[in-house]
């Protein structure tokens, strides 16, 4: 999985149209293997990325969980504490 694509499903607030879209501009980023299309592909590329922003956005919104809703705060402090493990700071 792309390092720089974060889970979406179950926070509170739910995700962003924003999130969701720049999760599916990273999917096809990395697919594609460039982060900047040639003009001659970019219409295809802008295409994929709405497209899966579009049923990124379909599958969080019928997705259903019975565990509580995570915090993005505490998401993103956890988040820091591996790095601070896996980095040494």
């Amino acid at each position: 999985m792309c390092r720089n694509i974060r889970p979406l499903n179950n926070f509170e607030p739910p995700a962003s149209s924003e999130e969701v879209s720049a999760a599916a501009l990273q999917y096809v980023r990395k697919v594609a293997g460039t982060t900047k299309p040639s003009a001659a592909n970019q219409a295809a590329f802008d295409a994929a990325v709405a497209e899966i922003a579009h049923t990124t956005r379909h599958l969080l919104d019928s997705l259903v969980t019975t565990a509580p809703p995570k915090s993005r705060e505490v998401e993103a402090a956890k988040a820091r504490a591996r790095a601070e493990l896996r980095y040494g700071r």
